[in-house]
């Protein structure tokens, strides 16, 4: 038997047990003193649940705030934004699970995302459970207590999340401070002021070409900066296809997701596809330049919350492909992207179609006509269409 099913027979086992002992305790409390927040969510999509993390410490100043977190992810959490503690948690490892069980009794639970989670509430003893309607298979959602419709009107994804807090205002927009920076390990900065081009993706549709990489590099170097290229675990590869003479230097597979933050932190610009690397350039307000193909600058871009960060997403508008409506398994009229595989598309034509005189636009616009420093940043563009 898998670690996965002693996870989930424990799980059961315990949504048994609190079905028995909760009977008549159950209910909302409009004054929550421990709230939990669970989900098992990717790097970018955790990231975006910042807003939800703002508003429920505005609403319940007092309250103990937790997240279940993915352990690669948690250290970033490290000194507690917003006062939430992260829990690392990963269905596959038991141990994760049984020290969540530690932390049971809440009198709110929010399930972002799918809706899974719902029973890993219940089970630790959470009263009042809120999520997302519309989740399918339905089993997912019968620990739910309350159901949020999606809204009718495009918004992104950050704030979409925070509906699910009660109150109609809206968090408060980022402000760098309420994140402060996790520990790491020491590793060698570059020695002059420096750009970052993260090249990698989770989706082969999300890759860049190879010689607009290499031209945007080029440029940033005219423009007086070092080049440095990033990519993710097992994609240094990209790399030496885009610079096989190795003309710039390349921290790919060299930094943990903690260095890294470090990295971006003290770069003058961040260069990279739509991928949870855009939305840590957002956190650590470095000015961030997002290509977006076959996802959504709206839905994954940075909405209200992060309407002031120093943030710009390259896309072509209305694509023809970009035709999908699901968003975690749910059906919304207004949400436009393209989750199609390899098999279902052999072409990124959607990513290609950005090109290089799109992005150097939005370099001039974000660093102005000298690259000096990051105070030299106009303000927010927005979305370049």
């Amino acid at each position: 038997m898998t670690t996965r099913a002693y996870s989930r027979l424990l799980i059961g086992f315990l949504v048994l047990l609190q079905s028995l002992c909760s009977l008549g305790r159950r209910g909302r409390n409009p004054d929550p003193k421990r709230i939990l927040i669970a989900h098992h969510l990717l790097l970018g999509d955790t990231l975006m649940l910042t807003p939800l993390l703002a508003k429920l410490r505005e609403q319940y100043p007092g309250a103990y705030i937790a997240m279940t977190t993915p352990k690669a992810i948690a250290p970033l959490y490290q000194y507690r934004p917003y006062g939430v503690d992260a829990i690392p948690y990963d269905p596959k490892d038991i141990r994760t699970l049984l020290a969540l069980i530690k932390q049971s009794g809440f009198d709110l639970a929010i399930v972002p995302g799918d809706n899974r989670p719902s029973w890993l509430a219940f089970a630790l003893g959470a009263k009042w459970v809120v999520a997302f309607t519309g989740d399918r298979p339905a089993y997912k959602s019968w620990p739910v207590d309350q159901l949020i419709p999606y809204p009718d009107k495009s918004a992104a994804w950050g704030d979409m999340a925070a509906l699910l807090a009660e109150g109609q205002k809206p968090p408060s927009v980022y402000r760098p401070k309420a994140w402060p920076d996790p520990d790491y390990q020491p590793f060698a900065f570059p020695k002059s002021r420096y750009c970052v081009l993260h090249v990698g993706a989770r989706s082969p549709h999300r890759l860049w070409g190879k010689e607009k990489w290499m031209n945007l590099a080029d440029y940033l170097t005219q423009r007086g900066l070092e080049v440095i290229w990033s990519a993710g675990r097992g994609e240094a590869r990209l790399i030496s296809a885009i610079d096989p003479k190795g003309r710039y230097a390349s921290y790919a597979e060299k930094l943990d997701l903690m260095q890294l933050w470090h990295l971006l932190k003290r770069a003058e610009l961040l260069v990279c596809p739509d991928t949870g690397i855009a939305h840590l350039g957002r956190l650590v307000n470095t000015p961030t330049i997002a290509l977006f193909g076959p996802g959504s600058a709206v839905l994954f871009g940075a909405g209200e919350f992060w309407k002031n960060s120093p943030y710009c997403a390259v896309t072509i508008e209305d694509f023809p492909c970009r035709d999908q409506t699901k968003l975690f398994k749910r059906e919304i009229k207004w949400v436009r992207h393209c989750a199609r595989s390899i098999k279902e598309c052999g072409s990124n034509l959607c990513m290609q179609a950005v090109n290089l005189d799109m992005v150097e636009s939005v370099v001039e616009k974000l660093l102005g006509s000298n690259a000096n420093s990051k105070n030299r940043v106009s303000p927010p563009m927005g979305s370049m269409k």
